[in-house]
């Protein structure tokens, strides 16, 4: 609301194109990004852009910061190809404007691994990682937010390649120096909490990662809200554990809730193709086909792969898992009803 006021004043008192005024927008991208609203964020730094591009020009260092945060936007959005633009576009103009070992340049390096990691590319995304982490630690120290977010990060690449020995560590490391530097309710340390659950529950200490995601599900709700999407990770998080332990009803409630909130946060179009939503509506569409609700399991089998479609394309391992699972509860319910 006080960005909401301020913009309104500065664009009537000193126009559309002044720096306080295109300063004003941005930050209401940021507030709306932070809220969850990731259509009205992707508006406001697009505004942003337009009239810094115009302005200022395209190696402007505001101008770099609204490509970044617009790709970071993009990429909530699961729309992998723009934020890939985006974020090499950034990379680029940071390397040539500050130099290969400025904070920004980094972040963006680490973002770009982010999406890299979003769009299956591990190795690419290990490399980004690994190089923002070396840059941190001789740049900010081994206790800086910035480098516990790239050994988090890094603990999150582990965990894709099967490696949960080194995640663990990772992130046992990464949120010892949260807690430390930010404080146990800090966003970033409970990111770290829930990946640690994640951890355990794949390495089948379940007891742990329950009270992993308990812990980060009521930080988040307390700091965040009930529908921020970090929050709703969380819930469906709890929902994966407890299908695991066979506690189904408590699983299909903790999907449900998730995907309710998702489209509640991001819109009946955007979340057709924000991952997270997509990976949850899979999960249930698993749940259901295992509790025999295979109309209601080939409903969502359908709907992710539409948005699997349009994040990864036809010819994505995705893509064809998923038309396996489908034509796999299709041949069962033939076979049972004849």
């Amino acid at each position: 609301m006080m960005y909401q006021r301020a913009l309104a004043g500065y664009k009537k008192g000193l126009g559309a194109d002044h720096p306080l005024t295109l300063n004003t927008i941005s930050n209401l991208g940021t507030v709306y990004r932070n809220q969850g609203r990731l259509k009205q964020a992707e508006k406001m730094y697009q505004q942003a852009l337009a009239h810094y591009e115009k302005q200022l020009g395209e190696s402007h260092l505001l101008t770099l910061d609204t490509i970044r945060n617009l790709g970071t936007v993009y990429r909530d959005q699961g729309k992998l190809q723009e934020a890939e633009m985006m974020s090499q576009r950034a990379l680029a103009g940071y390397g040539r404007g500050l130099g290969p070992s400025h904070p920004s340049t980094l972040s963006a390096i680490n973002n770009l691994g982010t999406v890299y990691r979003d769009q299956g590319k591990l190795q690419q995304a290990e490399m980004m990682y690994q190089r923002a982490l070396a840059g941190y630690e001789k740049g900010l120290g081994p206790s800086h937010p910035s480098t516990l977010n790239a050994i988090n990060n890094l603990g999150t690449i582990y965990g894709d390649q099967g490696t949960l020995q080194q995640a663990e560590m990772m992130y046992q490391r990464a949120l010892a120096g949260y807690e430390k530097e930010l404080g146990p309710s800090h966003p970033s340390t409970l990111n770290a909490v829930s990946n640690l659950g994640t951890v355990y529950r794949n390495h089948g200490k379940l007891q742990q990662a329950e009270m992993m995601y308990q812990r980060a599900l009521a930080g988040y709700e307390r700091a965040l809200g009930l529908e921020h999407t970090s929050t709703l990770d969380t819930v469906n998080n709890l929902g994966n554990l407890y299908a695991n332990l066979g506690r189904l009803e408590e699983a299909k409630t903790m999907y449900q809730r998730a995907l309710r909130g998702y489209e509640k946060a991001l819109g009946q179009e955007a979340v057709k193709t924000f991952l997270p939503a997509l990976n949850t509506a899979e999960n249930l569409a698993v749940l259901l086909k295992s509790t025999d609700q295979p109309q209601e399991a080939e409903k969502l089998y359908m709907y992710t792969l539409g948005g699997v479609t349009a994040v990864f394309g036809s010819s994505s391992k995705r893509y064809h898992d998923i038309v396996k699972a489908l034509d796999t509860l299709r041949k069962s319910t033939e076979h049972s009803t004849t």
